[in-house]
């Protein structure tokens, strides 16, 4: 290279740093205000759905502190556990979702139940859970709350009168003697089981008439009193993920990873990857037309010509190299046969004038500059040499 040549450095400015990174820097911070926003909506003062410390409008508080007023002690639990401890006979169990139990829980949660004597209530009980905890009923299609009538003789549905009710709906097992109540297209949305001495089951299709805005609707909070306050002390047992008693030998989820991994890490990871490639799609696309650019440093002609020309034989491009030694031989005979330059490129302007300038000559002019591409190197290098000497022989003619 000549020393005397210029040469730009390839460091990168600061402001093209900038430019390059502030799309990349743009979507991670658009993902991170979404995911603070996100979580600060979420992790509130409020404790959960049917948690009787909850005051959010689908939160429990009202009615654990209206149980409360009337003497009954209400103790919270999130474990199986805790649960099985505090279950006594004197007592009311409420499980808000027992189709999150396990089987072995389950069946840990049927054995306390039936030892203690124990009124038990059980929220949207489905098919994963009534097997064990209601063997003689089974679930139906699901349907809205709504104001439902009793339509039964069940003394605690009969005082409160109407209620929202819904959700699940129930099968009753012929010659089971069992209270079916609030029905939704024939089937009841409130079923009690009777069980041995004064122990039953209570099973409600939906949760909504413990919600902290629906209470004070219909007879949603004499209907929950009666059935949550029919003894001295209530169990609100609430399922948790926490619970190490979920991790039973015989749970077939143990040895799923992804079971492992809490839902919110999952989702996480599927919006980072979206990002991801919407910043790569935006990175990737073209914008605008192509342009000129300086090049870092300054090549001699000869460089770049030989630098091309490996180019073409790495590629075996022997036609577009022979169109590049025609048309440049073409473009520089036209001036010097009279040609305007706009007519080099046309056999029936540039022909004739070649072979009025040159009537002697033994080479053919045509297959020269217009014929067919080279079959390999060595006619791509003849070809070459010809083409030179033409040029040669119309400058010294």
């Amino acid at each position: 290279m000549n020393p005397a040549a210029g040469t730009t450095s390839l460091a990168l400015t600061p402001r093209q740093l900038w430019s390059r990174a502030r799309g990349t820097l743009l979507v991670l911070a658009l993902v991170l205000i979404g995911g603070i926003v996100l979580a600060t909506v979420q992790s509130t003062g409020s404790h959960g759905a049917l948690d009787p410390r909850s005051a959010d409008p689908h939160g429990s508080r009202a009615v654990a502190e209206l149980l409360k007023a009337r003497g009954v002690t209400v103790t919270v639990t999130t474990t199986l556990d805790e649960t099985t401890a505090a279950t006594t006979g004197t007592s009311t169990l409420l499980v808000t979702s027992p189709d999150l139990l396990t089987e072995a829980q389950q069946s840990t949660l049927r054995r306390a139940i039936t030892e203690a004597a124990s009124r038990t209530v059980l929220i949207g009980s489905g098919s994963p859970s009534l097997p064990t905890l209601a063997p003689d009923v089974t679930g139906a299609t699901s349907v809205p709350a709504e104001n439902r009538t009793p339509s039964c003789t069940l003394e605690a549905a009969t005082r409160a009168g109407s209620a929202d009710l819904g959700g699940e709906r129930y099968l009753v097992d012929p010659g089971t003697a069992a209270d079916a109540c609030y029905p939704a297209d024939g089937l009841p949305t409130l079923v009690r089981v009777p069980g041995p001495g004064a122990t039953d089951t209570v099973l409600l299709g939906s949760p909504d008439i413990l919600y902290n805005d629906r209470l004070d609707q219909q007879g949603n909070a004499s209907l929950a009193l009666q059935l949550l306050g029919s003894r001295p002390h209530l169990v609100w047992y609430l399922p948790s993920l926490s619970d190490t008693s979920a991790a039973a030998p015989d749970d077939d989820t143990t040895g799923d990873f992804l079971a492992l991994i809490p839902s919110g890490w999952l989702w996480g990871t599927l919006q980072l990857a979206v990002a991801a490639l919407l910043a790569a799609f935006w990175r990737g696309r073209r914008l605008g037309p192509l342009v000129t650019e300086r090049l870092p440093v300054a090549l001699r002609a000869s460089e770049a010509t030989e630098g091309r020309a490996r180019l073409y034989r790495k590629a075996n491009a022997r036609d577009r190299a022979a169109t590049v030694l025609r048309t440049a031989t073409r473009t520089r005979l036209a001036p010097a046969l009279g040609v305007p330059v706009q007519d080099a490129h046309s056999p029936e302007r540039l022909l004739p004038a070649l072979s009025a300038r040159l009537p002697e000559t033994t080479a053919d002019p045509k297959h020269l500059l217009f014929g067919p591409a080279p079959a390999d190197d060595i006619t791509l290098i003849r070809l070459a040499d010809q083409l030179d000497a033409l040029e040669r022989e119309v400058r010294t003619s």
